[in-house]
């Protein structure tokens, strides 16, 4: 006879337990006696005021997963449901859910197929993309849009897996990703295989004068904006779900904002809440005259070394190595492929000059902030799934939103960083899947992990379970309701970063 007791204030459960007799004690402040059945196993649970509660497994021994008791829990583990729920109802529940895994690739027909395409915007502006599911011509279309830094790439385990039921689309915005330019922007009063005086050959983006397509050119989140408009209209033609990860979130927002018409729903992905350092010549053109020079080409020739300098630095294997680092909560997963396609593009002759335009760039014409209330005046629904590990978007911006958008779904992962979609996918996909099928009912389905759609009222708590690699990893789900009050939310992350006075990352 195996014994798991644990003690709690709170309790429920149902499931198939073997070879062994469980006593489970904890106190309860309700005086009942009732019954759980779970296939042929039967269980009594006697609960006295101020007593201790015990279960005693009545009969049906057949099949436990020993791990199930040696696991920390506190609660038991029934019919693949672990729980606590109050007695009195005053506290979340706590429910195991097995969530799909990825699609086999050595299988190929069961992994969508991806296509890489390129689209020409404008001359000499060459957008990369990658789309999978065409097929799927009656299924909700969705766009992702990347981090930055990143590109497509860092969408793959989306468009293999999503693809299977939706028509995906992953683009590169223009100077990232496999969207810089083919040529310098710049006229060049020397061949690139020539040298300067000083011994230093010609670097791309430092020119005489810019070329006649790169006149205005300046890799903005303006820019952006625009790029996936008409990338939308032109390519996708029609309404999407814009899905954005860290830079791509903002994006998405910002496009939600000014276009409407052309958005189904936004899902922010540990979004950055803000872009940019110099004021927007649109929206501040007082104070932008104050910089002369902001992003566009050619680059001043006074900042060369500084782009060279910093270039250095960042591109370096070991800080790319080291980023990744920082940005994955969970080391153990995979990211060979991310690492090879970002020291990739640091090879490319127009990198460094695009870094250093995106750094100068402008801000938008609207703020995180204004763009949510965009979102919310015109009706696009927005839904967030951020990392709670996450060292640069921590989880009190995401509250934040949450507390302009209180209708919003929020849905933290732990553990899980600043790229959930690529450390968790199949806590992402299950999660997007569930909420695109709940705004095309109109509701009438209920958001995923909810019982119903009035549950969205509430704080509830799950453990996700999934298969990966024929092992068995699990990460916990905390969906914030409507109804729950802001100081308490903040209460609860300041305790859950904050242990016996000690401050836990």
């Amino acid at each position: 006879m195996e014994v798991h007791s644990c003690y709690s204030t709170t309790y429920y459960c149902i499931v198939n337990v073997s070879k062994c007799l469980i006593s489970n004690q904890a106190k309860f402040p309700i005086v009942k006696e009732r019954r759980l059945y779970s296939g042929l196993d039967v269980y009594s649970i006697k609960k006295k005021r101020t007593q201790r509660l015990t279960i005693t497994a009545l009969k049906g021994f057949d099949s436990v997963d020993s791990s199930l008791l040696s696991e920390s829990y506190n609660s038991d583990i029934i019919d693949g449901k672990v729980g606590t729920q109050d007695v009195t109802g005053s506290a979340k529940s706590v429910t195991k859910v097995i969530v799909p895994s990825l699609p086999d690739e050595t299988k190929a027909d069961s992994v969508a197929v991806v296509d890489s395409c390129l689209w020409e915007w404008k001359p000499k502006l060459k957008v990369h993309y990658e789309k999978s599911g065409c097929q799927n011509v009656n299924s909700a279309p969705i766009l992702f849009l990347p981090g930055f830094g990143v590109g497509s790439f860092h969408y793959e385990k989306q468009l293999k897996d999503l693809g299977r039921d939706h028509r995906v689309w992953a683009l590169d915005f223009l100077g990232q990703g496999k969207s810089l330019p083919c040529e310098d922007p710049t006229l060049q009063s020397k061949r690139l295989d020539e040298s300067e005086p000083d011994g230093n050959s010609v670097v791309w983006g430092f020119g005489d004068e810019a070329e006649p397509w790169a006149k205005e050119l300046v890799y903005s989140v303006d820019l952006w904006r625009d790029q996936v408009r008409y990338f939308i209209e032109e390519v996708i033609k029609e309404p999407v779900y814009v899905v954005g990860n860290s830079l791509g979130g903002y994006v998405a927002l910002y496009l939600a904002a000014y276009y409407p018409q052309l958005v189904k729903g936004v899902t922010l992905l540990n979004a950055t809440p803000f872009w940019g350092f110099l004021p927007n010549p649109v929206r501040s053109p007082r104070l932008s005259r104050l910089f002369p020079w902001a992003g566009t080409f050619p680059l001043p020739t006074t900042i060369r070394k500084l782009t060279e300098l910093v270039w250095q630095k960042i591109s370096a294997p070991e800080s790319i190595a080291e980023v990744l680092k920082q940005v994955y909560a969970d080391h153990t997963t995979k990211v060979d492929k991310v690492f090879s396609s970002i020291l990739e593009i640091t090879e490319h002759p127009a990198a460094a000059a695009s870094l250093t335009s995106i750094m100068f760039a402008p801000r938008g014409q609207l703020s995180f902030k204004e763009a949510l209330n965009g979102c919310r005046m015109n009706n696009v629904p927005v839904c967030l799934m951020y990392g709670k590990e996450d060292p640069w978007v921590m989880p009190i911006w995401a509250l934040q939103v949450k507390r302009q958008l209180p209708e919003a779904p929020y849905y933290q992962i732990s553990p899980a960083g600043h790229c959930p979609h690529d450390e968790v996918p199949e806590i992402v996909n299950f999660l997007l899947r569930g909420w695109i099928k709940n705004i095309e009912s109109h509701s009438s389905v209920a958001l995923p992990l909810l019982d119903s759609p009035e549950s969205i009222e509430y704080d509830i708590v799950r453990d996700l379970e999934f298969v990966r690699q024929g092992m068995k990893k699990a990460v916990r789900v905390q969906f914030y309701g409507s109804m729950t009050s802001q100081w308490e939310r903040l209460r609860m992350f300041l305790k859950s970063r904050f242990q016996y006075g000690v401050y836990s990352p």
